[in-house]
């Protein structure tokens, strides 16, 4: 899709929000999901409207959406409800700016409450790109000066959570039917147990490949030993995740110093200063993006920029959130080149797929759909499930 003169020049014009409205939501998942921090059997998520008006008279309104995340952020819906409808509603209905000017109001408003930011960024995005009557990734990659691939599609994961040997190696089967040959696979409960998945996994799926992710499980000396033990096994691992706590940034460092398997960050990884903080450190080989995290969008891609800057890959993944959430992640993720892979599969969990649009997944292949800002229908208040 070709850019006109006037979109060209209407991405940096201003906006003014118009409304900003909250409603809840619950999905219950298809199966558990578990890590080593967490089970999870439903989600309770917030949906956000906003209504901008451009300067040109062109009104449009955008829906973002957040999971309770309190494993990660601290997030429930109680918290994001009160943090929406307070501060962050105060801060950005009547306001007038760029979308970045409102996005950086976004982050300013209040302090923490990531999750709840990211909500009303992405309604805030989703509604800017309509009034461009444009794709998310294209006005974003326009914003920067970027170009944008039309046919871009990117290889996806499926995650495997934390359970029994026989189970995981069922559930990784199940992934490689369905297409996938990358699978995410958590880890972290004990050394012995966690091996004992990988080969399950790998004996069930030959040639699949693998991503670990400890969430934080392991401490450096431990992480060496059993990284070195995997090396040694040979196990087609690709990258290991957080596989220690957030804090440790010198353990971090360690571990990746004394292996070869690429270390990802992700817990430690919140914004752009954190960031640097890693790179300086030699701490990461990769870094996990999160919007739940960040908080924005312009927070998101001031990562990914100082990423590039490093010549450090980046991934955009999420927690188990909803269509909304993923859809956002993934025109991020197709609007930033430091960008190379994806972990966004947590709808493939949901016992309900609204709303209907944005991406789709064939063959383990992300490939977004078009359509102006997400491309997503609207989920209506009145279908709200408690």
């Amino acid at each position: 899709m070709q850019m006109t003169a006037v979109q060209m020049t209407a991405v940096t014009q201003p906006l003014t929000v118009r409304s900003v409205r909250v409603h809840r939501r619950r999905a219950p998942l298809l199966r558990p999901f578990v890590t080593a921090k967490r089970r999870t059997d439903a989600v309770e998520y917030v949906v956000v409207d906003v209504e901008v008006e451009a300067a040109d008279g062109t009104r449009a309104a955008g829906q973002g959406s957040a999971a309770e995340t309190r494993a990660v952020t601290g997030e429930d819906a109680d918290t994001m409800t009160a943090a929406l409808q307070g501060p962050l509603a105060a801060a950005l209905e009547g306001a007038d700016g760029t979308v970045t000017d409102l996005d950086r109001r976004i982050a300013a408003a209040v302090d923490g409450a990531t999750s709840a930011k990211s909500a009303l960024s992405v309604a805030l995005h989703d509604a800017w790109a309509r009034t461009l009557d444009l794709p998310l990734v294209q006005a974003l990659a326009a914003l920067r000066g970027w170009p944008v691939d039309p046919d871009w599609s990117i290889e996806a994961d499926m995650t495997v959570s934390l359970e029994d040997p026989r189970t995981m190696a069922g559930h990784a089967e199940d992934a490689a039917a369905d297409g996938y040959r990358i699978l995410k696979v958590k880890l972290g409960s004990s050394e012995q147990e966690d091996r004992q998945r990988l080969e399950a996994v790998v004996h069930r799926v030959p040639g699949v490949r693998l991503r670990l992710d400890a969430n934080q499980g392991w401490q450096p000396q431990e992480a060496i030993r059993i990284l070195k033990g995997l090396e040694d096994s040979g196990l087609p691992v690709d990258l290991v995740e957080q596989p220690c706590p957030a804090a440790d940034i010198t353990g971090m460092a360690e571990v990746r110093e004394a292996v070869g398997i690429p270390i990802m960050a992700d817990e430690s990884l919140w914004d752009a200063d954190d960031a640097r903080a890693l790179i300086d450190a030699g701490a990461a080989d990769l870094f996990n993006i999160k919007l739940a995290k960040t908080g924005t969008i312009t927070g998101a891609l001031a990562i990914a920029d100082a990423a590039l800057e490093a010549g450090i890959a980046c991934m955009v993944g999420a927690m188990m959130e909803p269509r909304i959430s993923i859809t956002a992640a993934a025109h991020v993720a197709a609007a930033h080149p430091a960008v190379t892979m994806i972990d966004l599969d947590s709808p493939d969990w949901f016992a309900e797929r609204d709303p209907v649009g944005g991406y789709e997944v064939a063959d383990g292949t992300l490939r977004l759909l078009g359509g102006a800002g997400l491309g997503l229908e609207r989920l209506d208040e009145k279908e709200t499930n408690q």
